[in-house]
């Protein structure tokens, strides 16, 4: 909440919070922020895409909005582009569903049925997620070739109390730091089978990701380090398979790194 409070200039209108983050899996403390924005009269919005409201509700810890992409967990078959804000206010609800028409953001009945097909199996599916990225982080962490598990999970995570005292799980996405840096990454991602190379995530399949040759290729590499993205950071959204299958297609992936 002091970088936030650090962070705010007179023309502020807007504190906007991502937690878990994308792809570092950074953690706020939502409350904290939370009345540091109202003691400023700001608006308070938190996207909580990776936890979905099955582990965390912001609502709760003060938010005005929250932010969630449809086409992550919520519908969970890679099958649709969508976003959702929900809010419990009801004028600005009134002034949202206003601009949602004034501008034309109207997703498509079909996709808004695939949606709720979704959102009928989302919280078995979350407890899956959340299952097997606990199993895998835990191995990752016991990894040779591995330097470093970023996981809200696991008690090395530097916000792991809040995460506990904040979320009732963890989900499913897991960060983690290979010794090889780049070539490693990239032998890394050649070599999985199981696992689908891909940049989105939050589906019933486990989909890998190396940042420095994929969603980040093109941040100059001084800026990306500078934002914590190390050459060999990978990103698992961890799927809903058996978890030993994917230990064993990593652990064969690994022999080649």
């Amino acid at each position: 909440s002091a970088n936030v409070e650090r962070a705010i200039q007179p023309n502020t209108k807007m504190v906007w919070i991502e937690t878990p983050t994308n792809p570092l899996l950074k953690v706020t403390n939502l409350e904290a922020v939370g009345k540091t924005a109202k003691s400023h009269g700001l608006l308070y919005v938190v996207d909580t895409t990776f936890a979905t409201p099955v582990f965390l509700r912001p609502l709760e810890y003060g938010a005005d909005i929250v932010l969630h992409s449809l086409t992550k967990y919520l519908s969970g078959h890679n099958q649709l582009i969508g976003g959702a804000l929900i809010t419990n206010d009801s004028d600005l609800f009134e002034k949202l569903k206003y601009i949602q028409k004034s501008v034309g953001a109207v997703p498509s009945p079909f996709d808004c049925w695939l949606t709720i097909l979704g959102l009928k199996t989302l919280h078995l599916r979350m407890s899956r997620h959340w299952e097997n990225a606990e199993k895998i982080a835990r191995y990752l962490e016991g990894h040779p070739k591995v330097s470093r598990v970023i996981y809200p999970g696991l008690e090395s995570h530097p916000m792991h109390e809040v995460a506990r005292r904040q979320m009732s799980g963890f989900s499913g996405m897991i960060s983690f730091e290979l010794n090889g840096g780049l070539e490693a990454g990239k032998r890394l991602m050649n070599s999985v089978e199981l696992c689908m190379l891909a940049e989105s995530l939050g589906a019933v399949e486990t989909m890998i990701t190396h940042p420095a040759t994929m969603t980040h290729a093109e941040v100059p590499r001084e800026e990306r380090l500078a934002r914590g993205f190390e050459d060999g950071l990978v990103r698992l959204s961890v799927g809903i398979e058996d978890s030993e299958d994917l230990i064993a297609d990593l652990e064969r992936a690994f022999k080649d790194v």
